[in-house]
């Protein structure tokens, strides 16, 4: 069988230039994040057979497609590119990522460089522990209040504004008693309530909130503040982790599933202040409890390496473009142009989602005449832009516009959309 020698991002073709060298980082002493010396740069390579794309080209200098998907994402191109070309034979040691050790020294490096680059991003300062986990972050819906709930006597407040922080509140249930001081439910998940009118419980160990909804694209802008001091603020960040500044300090717990922003799925990020952890219920598994993994370092047993990997290139790129100040700025850009098309279509489209709260990350839509939001989904994939069917439980259109979908794809999509009203009125 002829093999393709030509280099393309849908290839196998692994290559590195000998002149590439890596950054120089201010790293925190407590992570003694040391570059083993093995790590030597040299060039590698491998030529296996490309695969032909089954739809249309999105971009004909590369093959890809733009991905609208929810999650597992879309990936910056670079990224893929340059754990493309580490894959085979990983910064000369012999072997690929996927295959080392989570004890050897090259995958320390990757963890710690991971860790410290989040830290650098979202200034996390060293009250916090940051844990890489496994399980998603609906294991974090049973883990959050058997950690911090005493005992299933305990209280905890729930803002519910969509059916991922629906699914949390009843997980709590077998370990807490969870109280549900606002729920969007009644109106379909559009709107968060005003904070000023929740009636929060006294004795609250912590109040939950999810802080996207990626299926009903309702997206927190500010965060409620606890009415009782002693009371931890929590929030699943998945679908909107890295996508913005945020004061972690106002948080007890964040926690977010990798597989929307920063990396492939398989890996769950937690960031918890240091003194949330080791109070954890008797019942709780040992998998569960954050002592187990604040204290070995996230390598309590053997993690999610690759995908750990992938998160740590991500937070790489993130801090080369500037920063998450930059990263909201070009996400607001992206998200405009979408809802600008969608509200001056005179209701050909509809996002039911209030305007103030509408998310940057999942953009849902409908068209007027439903019927013909088969035919929409089929002729954007055919040009290139796929997965843009609604979630089940909703239906209608969702584009989930996380920070890797370039700007271009989201002109391509309102593009289209125009096209489609014009041909379709």
């Amino acid at each position: 069988m002829a093999t393709s020698t030509a280099s393309s991002p849908n290839s196998l073709l692994f290559h590195q230039s000998s002149s590439r060298k890596s950054s120089s980082l201010a790293i925190p002493s407590s992570l003694r994040l040391s570059k083993p010396s093995s790590l030597s740069l040299r060039r590698i390579s491998c030529t296996a057979v490309t695969a032909p794309l089954s739809v249309s080209s999105s971009n004909a200098s590369t093959g890809r497609v733009f991905n609208f998907a929810a999650g597992p994402a879309i990936l910056p191109e670079s990224v893929i590119l340059e754990a493309q070309a580490e894959l085979f034979n990983y910064q000369g040691s012999g072997m690929s990522i996927m295959e080392m050790s989570h004890r050897s020294k090259e995958f320390d490096y990757v963890i710690k460089k991971a860790e410290s680059d989040l830290r650098s991003l979202l200034s996390i300062s060293d009250d916090y522990s940051v844990l890489f986990l496994q399980g998603g972050a609906t294991t974090q819906f049973a883990a959050v209040p058997l950690n911090l709930c005493a005992s299933p006597d305990s209280t905890a407040d729930f803002i519910v504004t969509g059916s991922w922080g629906d699914k949390a509140f009843k997980e709590a249930q077998k370990y807490c008693k969870p109280n549900l001081i606002w729920s969007g439910k009644a109106e379909k998940y559009t709107k968060i309530p005003s904070f000023d009118s929740l009636q929060q419980s006294p004795d609250a160990r912590y109040l939950h909130i999810c802080a996207n909804e990626t299926i009903h694209g309702v997206e927190f802008k500010d965060y409620p503040t606890p009415a009782n001091k002693d009371t931890i603020l929590v929030a699943d960040m998945s679908s909107n982790f890295c996508s913005k500044p945020v004061d972690v300090s106002r948080f007890g717990v964040i926690y977010a599933g990798a597989q929307k922003n920063v990396g492939p799925s398989g890996v769950t990020i937690v960031i918890v202040r240091k003194d949330l952890i080791g109070n954890a219920q008797p019942i709780t598994p040992v998998m569960l409890d954050y002592k187990t993994h604040a204290d070995t370092l996230s390598l309590y047993n053997t993690p999610p390496c690759f995908a750990i990997y992938i998160c740590g290139l991500v937070f790489a790129d993130l801090l080369k473009k500037g920063g998450l100040a930059e990263v909201e700025k070009n996400n607001a850009k992206k998200a405009g142009l979408l809802y600008d098309t969608i509200d001056a279509s005179g209701g050909y489209y509809v996002c039911p989602v209030e305007k103030s709260v509408r998310s940057l990350m999942n953009v849902p839509f409908t068209l007027r005449q439903s019927e013909l939001e088969k035919t929409f989904i089929a002729e954007a994939s055919k040009e290139g832009m796929v997965q843009l069917k609604g979630h089940r439980s909703v239906g209608g259109m969702r584009a989930s516009i996380y920070n890797a979908m370039p700007l271009a794809g989201l002109e391509k999509l309102v593009a289209f959309m125009k096209d489609f009203q014009a041909r379709n009125p």
